[in-house]
């Protein structure tokens, strides 16, 4: 592979590439979830994200679940830092 100048990776770093790029395995994040995680990071609350997109509350906790379920994240701070990694927001 390498002399063909193509990638090559050991059987361990395939094996952690795959498990990476599948770990949001339901698809990136849409445009509304991506906004609802960038008004999180900026400090909102569920309540305020709702008047600020004209949705209803259930909906935004909704979303937020939905992006922490997609991203394998447990927290609003692990929602803030993959804000911050992903340029959402500045740090």
């Amino acid at each position: 592979m390498v002399a063909q100048h193509k990638p090559f990776f050991t059987g361990a770093a395939s094996a952690a590439l795959h498990a990476y790029q599948t770990k949001g395995s339901n698809g990136p994040l849409s445009a509304r979830e991506r906004g609802v995680v960038q008004l999180i990071a900026q400090g909102n609350s569920n309540k305020k994200i709702a008047s600020l997109l004209n949705l209803s509350l259930k909906t935004v906790e909704s979303h937020r679940e939905k992006v922490r379920h997609k991203l394998d994240l447990r927290s609003t701070a692990d929602l803030v830092r993959y804000a911050i990694r992903n340029s959402l927001v500045e740090a």
